[in-house]
């Protein structure tokens, strides 16, 4: 397994996993657009051994009563159902996290269930 910065080419994989781990295709939706519009800040990628997308965490700007204060959002965050209770949805986050701290990011933000994150 490998985690790196999405590229250009794992957007289908990446459109597959969202449609497969949510409900609705909203957060597939969002991430198109969010990397259409150019306000993916961040977009990680966990591959298997053969790089197909088992994994995906995407980080996006975040203003503060329209002040931009350099937060970032987490969402959405998916594991493919096989791959879930190893850890690797913690270890999107925590890649994500160091990440942004080296680019100089302030906070990072999300809505969830709290015992996930």
């Amino acid at each position: 397994m490998l985690i790196r910065v999405e590229i250009p080419i794992d957007a289908p994989g990446i459109d597959a996993l969202l449609r497969r781990s949510f409900e609705s295709d909203a957060e597939a939706k969002l991430v198109h657009d969010l990397r259409e519009d150019g306000f993916l800040t961040l977009g990680l990628v966990a591959t298997d051994d053969e790089g197909q997308v088992i994994g995906y965490v995407a980080f996006s700007p975040v203003d503060v009563q329209g002040e931009d204060l350099q937060w970032v959002g987490m969402a959405p965050l998916a594991v493919d159902e096989k791959y879930r209770g190893q850890g690797l949805a913690r270890q999107l986050v925590y890649e994500g996290l160091d990440s942004l701290n080296e680019f100089g990011y302030a906070a990072v933000v999300t809505l969830g269930d709290p015992a996930l994150y």
